[in-house]
């Protein structure tokens, strides 16, 4: 695929490096609708913004003069129209076409702002800085009349200016909100003793998604079972054997999972339940008018727009695409524009906006600190933290139970639609609730609780909450979403969900049907949120319009009765699979196809990480994901690149060697990807002789451009998996790098270098791989620099894996070996799927602006994902686009459609349900403080590589300052002295303290170039219950284990001890400590360690005689030893990939690594948690 194309989109045109920034939409600089949509715009309150105490830094934000913030009622919409026109560009009733939006780099500063020395005896606290994009008036002035206005790296979808006479002074400012605010403005918001929704959450339900049933009908429906999601092919299996034949639809479900109780039947009267949601519907059923296009300026960090060919949906590049039109089905995953009834397309037009900006905002000035915090008050824990839950990886599945429940809905009634008496009874008048509060953070020493923080239940009524989507899978930082995008910015919190959409489901209901049904206008799938007005029709919870129900629908195969469309299994489920029928695909489904690029330079072959390859393999090869299609293929490289014929027939494999690496071929295409089962033998007799053949090359050269040029083009015909194994620094060929990295400057506190690419090559081959439907995984396992922000960038836009293995050696670093092992074992099992495609809708009125995690976007909104795997994570950044007002609730819906590796076609649909609130007690009560922090983590890594990392930790701290400045301006009803928060956000500054100690954002501490850049992927790619645990470590003491409130797992007793706080004071020299970092453990043994527990476990009679290298426990025959092993088998278990374990002792290197992670105590260059705390309130007071 020509690449030429890119140059306009991509930022080549301008010089620009590839930078992995967060995705904007192509349609972002449309002007924001009239005033017909009923909404008075807002700009988006960006929680990063940084402030400027210090003289102006580089360019990030355009910085107007300091104006107070009137209340919402200030914003007087202009006019009405007389008619509905177009706003210059903005299209009414269809999508805008998929254009090309140039690409802007943000200038640097050619002076950063100065940093105070690290030399000092008591750290400074976090600079807080201000930017603006232009480094002077000149360059700002031209770039206005150039372009339109752009945002910061964060303040993705502020809206721009309404055109039309000057604003006066007493309007409020347009443009990015200044992160103060006004006290006086805020004296009327609505104060703590609002209304709160406050109804309990249900109590959680034996059942879940899965559920017994009786015999299936053999004429109506067929209804089975799929194996446990344990297995790797749980969900991929097609319908069992015994499936009699179906002539409506039929229901499968886990084999090995419980029928679901049937709950009784019910006679076909929809009898008094709970009322539809939003507007009641008038006269005949319409089309939609689709809600306008997100507003806000492109970033030149964008996820490049549309592929040339690509952006039109059904293109040839996506073959996989149904054709464009009305009843298209799962095409409108990817062609939500083809809808009947939408009009011609309106030309894109973008309007310049001016906007002026004058000086800085006030500055923020760092004050100084004791060098030893006072004393704490020792407290007990917070309520609520006391009840026994499953540590880190368990808690958050507990709120929401998935039980089956009936929908009885009534017919509507006349006049708007209302929650009765639901959500009215959820009104808190006296009582405050546990998650408002207050908590002093200065005198609350133990704020951290003993066991796993649960995600927060949203304040729905109880048939909703019921079937709500697990928070492991769907997860907003807010569960209660405000009503206006100016409530929303006063909270001064960020917006945005956190996805694991292709997780390992233990019962998930799959259902075979033939006919999916949707929403005609916006395509949304039918789903427990939807209403009923009766049982012949149903309105959908997006974009309201009233859909007839398809006749098959009404049959329910799960109680075999007729007439209760809302008993079937798609509106009991929020998650839920559908098998796809024929029109979900133009050509058959690809087949499972594996290719193996392996280094076999000189340094590879001294690491021995071919023979642990091959030998991996050799075991796995049979349990490979695929059916009879699955092909195979190898290529290996050094200076010249290597492939292997393993056609059938031939007695032994064939190397054939390719040294033009400039222009590269293919010897023989048809024989280099063979059927696994038909050459079976022959690719076991390569994996046998690969470790031999290359023992004794003497060649250092690595052209790993050119054998990724030469495997795209081998996969470009099908799609599939290319598996690459790098050791060094590419230096041959295309994408040659050289080495960036100054080991000197690895502990500097000044901004760190080279966080971006080198060179665009690897992007530009990664889009054409996700062009092609294939997906590159990084293995790099090197002690070399291998300049990781460059070659990261081949998986980071196809949708692949990076995985590290740094000092990797066979001899030299067992733990990396088995940690290698491990890995390789889940990769090569775990499930697949092929040519994927994922789309987020959310309720008319939000709109979704900014994407982050591995993958391309095609559209506006639309995810390529060449393969997805159950280990993947993503998050997204939402805005406020219309008021709220009629709603009571919103709803989120992921519909992911993709391959299985059996062949079958499916989609994956999630469902989240959200109350709306429209006060600010009840957005703050409803704050997900860890979903918060993993939105803030993805959005400080594209901060730091699109400006500079002290922006990015200035704008962590500011995130921290603004929202709880909020807090207590706004929602505290008694101003007191002290550092006060919501006890739902007590842990906020803890947890954005441990972001700027981690490894992607800390300064003044030697951290490698690529562990630091390799950290910033896993923050934005690992799913958030595994990220947190890499924000914040758990700590154990286990030297004392006992059975007390153990789990019983397949006959293992699990020990349950309670989680420390991360500072030194937690540690006792008499004790033993387990530190779960998330990709490693550290078994701590203090100096004094208890003898028994030594001999008992470690098999040594003191802690001088646990040997240095330790990285295993023995197996011994003793009931410590079993427990200790129990417990750290059971934490490895809860995630996909494989923490190394380390034993260590006071004398250990490896002590360093550990005392890092402490991070409530103070450092040389960093503040311990009091110091923080203090800084913090020294801010809020100003």
């Amino acid at each position: 695929m020509s690449t030429a194309g890119f140059n306009s989109q991509n930022g080549t045109g301008t010089g620009q490096s590839y930078i992995n920034g967060p995705s904007q939409n192509p349609v972002g600089l449309q002007q924001p609708p009239g005033v017909g949509y009923g909404m008075t715009h807002q700009p988006t309150y960006n929680p990063m913004q940084s402030k400027a105490p210090l003289p102006p830094g580089p360019g990030l934000y355009p910085s107007g003069t300091y104006q107070a913030v009137p209340l919402v009622s200030a914003y007087q919409p202009g006019p009405p129209p007389t008619s509905y026109p177009a706003a210059p560009g903005q299209p009414l009733l269809s999508r805008p076409p998929m254009g090309s939006p140039a690409s802007h780099t943000p200038p640097q500063s050619a002076s950063p702002s100065p940093r105070p020395p690290t030399a000092q005896a008591t750290p400074p606290p976090p600079a807080v800085s201000s930017s603006s994009y232009y480094p002077n008036p000149q360059q700002q002035q031209q770039q206005q009349q150039q372009q339109p206005p752009l945002a910061s790296g964060w303040q993705s979808n502020t809206a721009p200016r309404h055109m039309g006479p000057p604003t006066p002074m007493s309007t409020p400012p347009h443009g990015p909100l200044t992160n103060h605010v006004n006290p006086a403005t805020n004296s009327t918001m609505p104060l703590l003793s609002g209304a709160y929704s406050s109804v309990p959450p249900p109590p959680p339900s034996a059942a879940s998604y899965g559920s017994a049933l009786p015999p299936p009908p053999t004429a109506a429906a067929a209804y089975s079972s799929a194996p446990p999601a344990n297995l790797i092919h749980s969900a991929t299996q097609p319908p069992g054997p015994g499936m009699p034949p179906t002539s409506a639809q039929g229901f499968t479900q886990p084999a090995g999972a419980a029928p679901a109780p049937m709950n009784p039947l019910t006679p076909n009267t929809y009898q008094q339940g709970r009322a539809p949601y939003g507007p009641t519907p008038t006269g005949p059923p319409q089309a939609m008018k689709p809600a306008p296009p997100p507003v806000g300026p492109l970033m030149s960090s964008a996820t490049p727009p549309p592929m040339k060919a690509d952006a039109q949906c059904g293109s040839v590049v996506n073959s996989t695409l149904p054709p464009t039109e009305p009843h298209c089905q799962e095409g409108d995953i990817e062609c939500p524009g083809t809808v009947a009834g939408n009009g011609p397309q309106a030309p894109n037009n973008y309007n310049h906006v001016d906007n002026k900006m004058a000086g800085l905002p006030p500055g923020r000035h760092l004050g100084h600190y004791p060098s030893l915090p006072p004393g704490y008050q020792n407290t007990s824990a917070p309520h609520g933290a006391t009840s026994p839950m499953h540590p880190a990886m368990q808690a958050a599945t507990q709120p929401y139970t998935q039980a089956p429940q009936p929908y009885q809905q009534p017919p509507v009634g006349p006049g708007p639609a209302q929650l009765s008496p639901s959500l009215a009874a959820m009104s808190l008048q006296s009582s405050t609730p546990e998650a408002l509060r207050v908590v002093n953070l200065l005198q609350e020493r133990n704020l951290l609780p003993p066991t796993a923080i649960p995600a927060p239940t949203p304040c729905l009524p109880q048939d909703l909450q019921k079937v709500n989507c697990n928070p492991e899978v769907f997860r907003c930082t807010l569960t209660s979403i405000p009503q206006t995008q100016s409530l929303l910015n006063k909270a001064k919190m960020p917006l945005g969900l956190l996805l694991h959409p292709f997780k390992d489901l233990s019962q998930l209901p799959v259902v075979t049907s033939s006919t999916i049904v949707r929403c005609r206008s916006c395509r949304t799938y039918i789903n427990p949120f939807v209403s009923f007005l009766d049982q012949r029709r149903w309105k959908c919870n997006l974009c309201y319009r009233v859909n007839d129900v398809p006749e098959e629908f009404m049959y329910n195969p799960v109680s075999r009765s007729y007439g209760e469309p809302h008993k079937r299994p798609e509106v009991q489920n929020a998650t839920i699979e559908f098998i796809a029928p024929s029109e979900y695909m133009l050509r058959p489904p690809q087949p499972a196809v594996y290719l193996f690029v392996l280094d076999v330079s000189h340094n590879a072959v001294e690491t021995g990480y071919l023979n642990v390859f091959c030998q991996s393999l050799l075991d796995n090869i049979n349990t490979l994901p695929g059916d009879s299609r699955t092909k195979i293929g190898f290529i290996t490289f050094d200076s010249t690149i290597h492939f292997y014929n393993l056609q059938e027939g031939l007695s032994q494999p064939q190397m054939l060697i390719v040294s033009d690496i400039e222009d590269i071929f293919l010897p023989t295409p048809d024989s280099l990807l063979v059927n696994l089962n038909e050459c079976k033998e022959l690719v076991q007799d390569l994996l046998k002789s690969l470790p031999t053949l290359f023992q004794k090359t003497m060649e250092t050269q690595s052209a790993l451009g050119s054998a990724l040029q030469a495997a795209f083009k081998l996969l470009s015909p099908t799609g599939g998996r290319m598996s690459v194994f790098q050791t060094q620094l590419p230096n041959l060929g295309a994408g040659a790098l050289q080495s960036r990295e100054d080991p000197n400057q690895r502990a500097s506190a000044k901004d760190i270098q080279h966080l971006s690419p080198a060179t665009d090559f690897y992007k530009k081959l990664a889009l054409d791989c996700s062009g092609q439907q294939v997906a590159v995984d990084l293995f790099l396992l090197s002690a070399q620099y291998c300049d990781l922000s460059s070659l990261g960038c081949i998986s980071r836009y196809s949708a692949g894996s990076i995985y590290y293995y740094p000092s990797y050696h066979h001899q030299h670093n067992p733990s990396q070996v088995e940690c290698f092992q491990k890995d390789l074992k889940r990769y090569l099992n775990r499930k697949i799927g092929f040519e994927a495609v994922m789309r987020i809708r959310c309720t008319k009125g939000l709109s979704i602006h900014t994407f982050h995690g591995n993958f391309f976007v095609r559209s506006t909104d639309l995810l390529s994902l060449p393969n997805v795997n159950p280990d993947a994570g993503f998050a997204v950044q939402m805005s406020i686009e219309e008021n709220l007002d009629d709603m009571q609730v919103v709803s989120f819906q992921a519909a992911l459609l993709y391959t299985s590796s059996k062949g079958e076609r499916r989609i994956r649909v999630h469902t989240l349900c959200l109350p709306v609130v429209n006060s600010l007690s009840d957005i703050f009560a409803g704050a997900d403080v860890q979903a918060m922090t993993g939105l803030l983590a993805c959005m400080a890594v594209d901060r730091s590589v699109t400006a500079s990392l002290s922006d990015a930790r200035d704008a962590l701290t500011n995130a921290a300052i603004d929202s709880l400045t909020s807090y207590r301006q706004s929602v505290l009803t008694i101003q007191q002295p002290g550092m006060l928060a919501p006890a739902c956000l007590r842990l906020f500054p803890l947890f954005v303290l441990a972001l700027l100690k981690q490894k992607a954002f800390r300064t003044g501490t030697s951290t490698r170039l690529d562990d630091r850049v390799f950290s910033m992927s896993q923050l934005k790619y690992q799913p958030l219950v595994y990220s947190m645990l890499m924000i914040h470590p758990a700590l154990y003491r286990v030297d004392n284990l006992t059975d007390e409130g153990a789990l019983n797992i397949n006959d293992r007793t699990i020990p349950q001890p309670g989680m420390l706080q991360l500072s030194v004071e937690k540690l006792s020299r008499e004790g033993a400590f387990l530190m779960d970092a998330g990709m490693v453990i550290y078994l701590w043994i203090g100096r004094n360690c208890n003898p028994v527990f030594l001999s008992q476990v470690l098999g040594v009679p003191s802690s001088a005689a646990v040997p240095d290298n330790l990285y295993l426990l023995p197996e011994l025959d003793t009931a410590e030893s079993q427990r200790t092993r129990a417990f750290i088998g059971w934490l490895r278990d809860q995630r996909p990939f494989y923490p190394s374990l380390y034993v260590i002792r006071d004398e250990s290197q490896r002590k360093a690594s550990f005392m890092q992670n402490m991070i409530e105590d103070r450092t040389e260059s960093a503040l311990s948690y009091y110091e923080f705390l203090l800084h913090l309130q020294q801010q809020i007071s100003k």
